[in-house]
């Protein structure tokens, strides 16, 4: 195919359209002292416009003396240091996905292009492909490109910072719509068949807790004694409980989600059930006797697990799971999962008249606008109370 070549309008350089349907724009940034000839560099775009726009850019800040020179580093070598020196403001989960990703979809694609090379065009080529799939990898979800999307932007965002970039190439490409998965809280006779099925160990008074807290699973396992409160009746949930590899130190406590602590006011049928359990863990020890992996004294039983097997070693997620998905099957909700509680507590709160800053509030929601866009359509109910107290207003004008 022949190349068109076009000399820019203002002298600074020229722009031609590549064989591999890319524009290019080359320009000069001076002249190399050693041999005296010409230093050039390149700007790659889908359009003409495009390449065009960025090179007038390119040329005003050679001339005002703002050009900052592209970098040579490729993807992979930047992502690399990215990695291991500007992480640590992130949470360990964080990091281990950002590695994750980088390794499984990003580095195998781009990671060999230079960070001067990295276009919008050709970034969105990549998000496209992963949308696609192909023979050898699965299409990736919507949201889970988004979450490449993010770890990539930030990336590229501090190599900006430092003027490795000129620009973040990925603010202006394309991403795809996420249809929100709908929530499945369960019913209130399926709760009912739940409650019966459940039994009193820590497995059950667990789920039961979970069930009408709403608190997340890492959460309800990293639940401390010091942390239930029976006088003022209240729980202070400030902790969960994160499963790691031996390497990286095994379950190890971490901060939440949000990073914020919160306190709930439980419904006293959650205290009750926590009061007797705390009187069952402590039959439990005596009867496990030295085999009793837990606290070893009152003292320390103040700040230990409130949740323990019958030896007193935390439980693990995988078992709780286990322990659910037998119940569930029971209560005829087969398909249910552990966080389904979490949505059945806050459906029925919201149902039975609790206001949505309250309900965000016991969720460790970051926004009451969020817990509206979950929740606020899911439940029938709160349609047909909000008609009939309108029916009533009616009635008695």
């Amino acid at each position: 195919m022949p190349r068109k070549t076009k000399k820019n309008a203002q002298g600074a350089g020229t722009i031609r359209k590549r064989s591999d349907g890319r524009w290019e724009a080359r320009y000069t940034t001076g002249f190399d002292p050693a041999t005296g000839k010409q230093t050039q560099r390149s700007i790659y775009g889908k359009t003409q416009k495009e390449v065009r726009e960025r090179l007038a850019e390119v040329t005003t800040e050679l001339d005002d003396g703002t050009y900052i020179e592209p970098s040579r580093m490729t993807l992979e070598e930047w992502m690399t240091v990215w990695l291991e020196d500007y992480m640590f403001d992130k949470k360990w989960s964080t990091i281990k996905h950002y590695r994750a990703q980088a390794k499984a979809h990003i580095l195998p694609v781009l990671g060999h292009v230079p960070l001067s090379q990295l276009d919008p065009h050709r970034i969105q080529s990549f998000y496209n492909a992963l949308l696609r799939g192909n023979g050898e990898k699965k299409a990736l979800s919507p949201k889970s490109i988004r979450n490449v999307h993010g770890i990539l932007s930030k990336c590229l965002s501090t190599a900006v910072k430092l003027e490795y970039m000129r620009r973040n190439p990925v603010e202006v490409v394309t991403l795809p719509r996420v249809e929100r998965k709908e929530i499945k809280p369960l019913t209130d006779e399926q709760v009912r068949a739940l409650l019966a099925v459940i039994g009193d160990d820590g497995y059950g008074i667990l789920l039961k807790v979970v069930v009408f807290t709403g608190l997340r699973l890492a959460e309800a396992i990293g639940l401390t004694w010091d942390c239930v409160d029976f006088e003022k009746r209240r729980l202070i949930v400030n902790k969960q409980l994160q499963k790691r590899p031996i390497a990286d130190g095994g379950f190890t406590f971490t901060p939440l989600k949000n990073d914020k602590t919160r306190v709930i006011a439980p419904a006293p049928f959650v205290l009750d059930l926590l009061k007797r359990w705390q009187q069952t863990q402590a039959e439990e020890r005596l009867q496990a006797g030295w085999e009793w992996k837990g606290w070893k004294s009152e003292k320390e039983r103040q700040t230990a697990l409130v949740f323990t097997t019958a030896f007193g070693v935390h439980l693990h997620p995988q078992t709780v799971y286990n322990h659910f998905k037998k119940f569930a099957v029971q209560a005829g909700a087969p398909n249910a999962r552990v966080h389904d509680l979490r949505h059945t507590y806050a459906v029925l709160s919201l149902q039975n008249g609790d206001d949505v800053k309250t309900v965000q509030s016991n969720l460790g929601h970051a926004t009451a606008a969020f817990t509206l866009d979950v929740y606020g359509h899911v439940s029938e109910r709160m349609k047909e109370d909000s008609a009939d107290r309108m029916q009533r207003y009616i009635e008695n004008l």
